[in-house]
C-alpha cells in the first residue's frame, strides 16, 4: 500500500459528506433499510445522473414496495414512471424479470449473498455489493466509476477495471470503511474530484493527494 493516509482522508471526507446530498441509494437505505427498494433504486441509478435517479426512484417507490407491486404495473406505465432514467425500457424489463425470479425462487425476498445476487438479470458486482452494504449491512465494497477513478487518482490502486479495483481495495482498505467507501467517494466525486477539471483548489484533502502535488509541480 502507498503512503497515502487513507483513514485520515476518509475521516475528513466523511465529515465533508454531511454538507452534501447523499447518493439516492444511500438515502433509500437510511429511510427504509429494505433490500428490495435498495435493489430497485440501484438498478435505476445505473448510467443515470443522481438527480434523475432520485426523482424516478421517489415516483416508483411511492407506489411500489414489493416484487408483486412491480408485476402489477403494465410495462408502458412502468416506463413512464421511471422515465427519463437511462435505458428505461430495458430497466423496465429487468425490474419485471428480477421481481418474477424473487417471487418464484426466493419467496419474494432479495438474496443476501453475492453469489445469489449475481444470478439476477442486470445485477453485476457493483449493484450486488451495494445491496449487501446498504440493504444487509454487510462488509462489501461497491466500486462504481467514482470509486474506481478516485482510488487510482490517489494512487492506492493501479487498476484498469472496477472489478480489479474492488479486489485490490479488499486487500488494503480497513474493513470498517468498506460499507461507507462508496457513498463517501460518490459525493466527493460528483462535487470536487470530477473526472475532468477536478476542483483541486477547494479540495479538503488536496495536501494529501499525489494528483494535486503533480499539478503544483507542473505549475512551477
Amino acid at each position: 500500500m502507498s503512503k497515502f493516509p487513507i483513514e485520515k482522508v476518509l475521516k475528513i471526507l466523511s465529515e465533508e459528506r454531511k454538507k452534501r446530498n447523499a447518493p439516492i441509494v444511500t438515502l433509500v437505505s437510511k429511510r427504509t433499510k429494505d433490500p428490495f427498494q435498495i435493489l430497485v433504486s440501484t438498478i435505476l441509478s445505473l448510467r443515470t445522473k443522481d438527480e434523475v435517479t432520485a426523482k424516478a426512484t421517489e415516483r416508483l417507490l411511492s407506489i411500489v414496495k414489493t416484487p408483486e407491486d412491480i408485476l402489477k404495473i403494465p410495462d408502458e406505465e412502468l416506463q413512464k414512471i421511471i422515465y427519463p432514467v437511462g435505458f428505461y425500457r430495458n430497466k423496465t424489463k429487468t425490474l419485471k424479470k428480477i421481481s418474477k425470479i424473487l417471487i418464484e425462487k426466493y419467496g419474494g425476498k432479495v438474496p443476501d449473498s453475492l453469489e445469489e445476487l449475481l444470478k439476477l438479470p442486470g445485477v453485476g458486482r457493483k449493484t450486488a455489493n451495494l445491496v449487501l452494504a446498504e440493504g444487509y449491512n454487510k462488509d462489501a465494497i461497491c466500486v462504481d466509476t467514482h470509486v474506481h477513478r478516485i482510488s487510482n487518482r490517489w494512487g492506492i490502486v493501479k487498476t484498469k477495471t472496477p472489478e480489479q479495483t474492488e479486489f485490490e481495495l479488499m486487500k488494503i482498505l480497513p474493513r470498517k470503511w468498506w460499507k461507507e467507501y462508496n457513498s463517501i467517494l460518490v459525493a466527493f466525486g460528483q462535487t470536487i474530484c470530477k473526472p475532468v477539471g477536478p476542483r483541486c483548489e477547494v479540495c479538503p484533502i488536496k495536501n494529501y493527494c499525489p494528483y494535486w502535488k503533480k499539478l503544483k509541480n507542473k505549475k512551477k
